[in-house]
């Protein structure tokens, strides 16, 4: 009809084509693309994402295929077990309806279905380029993702909000969580350890918002971020002692600073003979030690019972025998039962805060554990903290972008009622030199760090002066 070549129909094995009907409808249909123009090719998209199927052509199709479904052979079948049954419907219906359709649209339309019956709708072939960090959905309409830093809006759309709504329960119940009109909002992951947070109207007002933190699929170490700009070759040294060492380390930062990033970039030297227990609200760290055990809270169920929070989990570990806890973020009354564990012989303890500043972060150490034991005094608490953290790692996402460790700063004792530290390493910003990307340079104090009794008792101390330019 179209001019365009038809394409020879696949032989299929019938009980996979019936198998098709299964989960389909019970799935939303696939999503066309509507912008004007096909999606610029980006690097680890799938093969023809730059196609634009023609949206009445995809409509008809898609109908069609949801018609021709019964709801009762596909429990326990896989994508690639589906996927020549949908192949073979796509195919047929076009027959039947006299379309004319390419084999690139035909490999988008029974893309787009199997996403929809499978994966995460439209937004599949973004989870799939490995240059976004992040996919933020603002109702049916507005996908936006992080790229490098920035953030852009993506031509990917949802049918409806009832279509969003599927693809968020799909994402909770696979970590067997819920989110509907009793529960709007949730913390969950994804198959490969992507992080998501669901909020549902009428607290989302313009539609569900699903926010996704991409699980990186790099093994990110201290030596690469210093080949990238995020720190210096000597800070990364610095913090690779730090760790050896057993130091109790907080990285500080804001919300998409990469603090997670660098808490798996720091764990990597921990020892093979240690175990480790890691805590955290939706499971991402990634350790490479062979003894680890892995702990993820519970929300409540829907009677309000049931709940296992974080404060639970790190007052467990302490019965685990564990040589080393690490706390995804603190971020409440945990805090207390986490400066217990420092000061009870876990040390080479870690976890990340939010604050804009070293300083900052004690502050908000000192409301945290406040918020567990109004009781104690203020200084009693400094004491702890002083006696409990060693060095805090302050880690920024600039305007330009890039994350960096703006300080590496240590604590080194009280003084009256003041809790003392010292900046081993800081970003100095080339204010002369403004542009769109931040100019600057690693400074490092030259001072005897806190640590080198400590770094001389694991032999080393000369590495640590050497990195200090001592």
């Amino acid at each position: 009809m179209f001019g365009q070549k038809q394409i020879a129909k696949p032989s299929v094995d019938p009980v996979d084509n019936a198998a098709v009907v299964a989960v389909a409808e019970h799935a939303p249909a696939a999503v066309p693309t509507p912008a004007p123009a096909p999606p610029r090719a980006r690097p680890g998209m799938p093969e023809g994402n730059e196609v634009l199927v023609r949206s009445d052509l995809f409509k008809v199709i898609r109908t069609g295929v949801f018609g021709a479904m019964n709801a009762s052979a596909a429990v326990g079948k896989t994508r690639e077990q589906m996927k020549p049954g949908v192949e073979a419907l796509v195919l047929e219906i076009a027959e039947r309806e006299r379309l004319n359709i390419t084999i690139a649209e035909q490999a988008q339309i029974v893309g787009e279905l199997l996403n929809d019956m499978f994966g995460l709708g439209p937004i599949e072939p973004l989870l799939a380029d490995e240059t976004i960090t992040d996919v933020l959905v603002n109702g049916p309409d507005q996908v936006f993702v992080e790229r490098h830093g920035r953030l852009e809006l993506t031509p990917y759309k949802f049918r409806d909000n009832a279509h969003v709504v599927n693809v968020a329960q799909r994402i909770a119940a696979g970590v067997g969580r819920r989110v509907d009109e009793s529960s709007p909002m949730v913390d969950a992951r994804l198959a490969d350890g992507s992080r998501v947070n669901v909020v549902l109207p009428p607290l989302a007002i313009h539609g569900t918002s699903i926010s996704i933190r991409k699980f990186s699929k790099r093994n990110i170490t201290l030596h690469r971020m210093a080949q990238q700009g995020n720190m210096s070759a000597e800070m990364a040294t610095v913090l690779k002692l730090a760790s050896t060492c057993r130091l109790n380390i907080i990285v500080s930062g804001g919300t998409g600073s990469g603090k997670t990033t660098l808490l798996n970039a720091l764990s990597h030297f921990i020892g093979l003979g240690e175990r480790t227990i890691t805590i955290e609200d939706a499971a991402e760290l990634q350790l490479v030690q062979p003894h680890v055990v892995s702990l993820e809270t519970r929300p409540e169920n829907a009677e309000g019972l049931g709940a296992v929070t974080q404060r639970d989990l790190v007052r467990n570990a302490l019965r685990m025998r564990p040589d080393r806890i690490i706390l995804g973020e603190t971020r409440g009354p945990e805090a207390f039962d986490v400066l217990q564990a420092m000061n009870t012989g876990h040390d080479g303890s870690m976890t990340t805060i939010h604050a804009n500043t070293p300083r900052d972060g004690i502050t908000r150490l000192e409301s945290m554990v406040m918020m567990a034991n109004g009781n104690l005094p203020l200084m009693s608490i400094r004491r702890q903290i002083a006696s409990a953290v060693h060095m805090i790692v302050q880690i920024e996402r600039m305007r330009d972008g890039m994350r960096r460790v703006t300080r590496i700063t240590e604590l080194v004792g009280m003084e009256g009622d003041v809790i003392i530290t010292q900046d081993l390493f800081t970003f100095r910003y080339d204010a002369s030199a403004y542009s769109e990307e931040v100019k600057g340079v690693y400074e490092s104090s030259a001072v005897r760090p806190a640590f080198s009794a400590r770094a001389a008792y694991y032999g080393l101390e000369d590495a640590l002066l050497e990195a200090m330019r001592l």
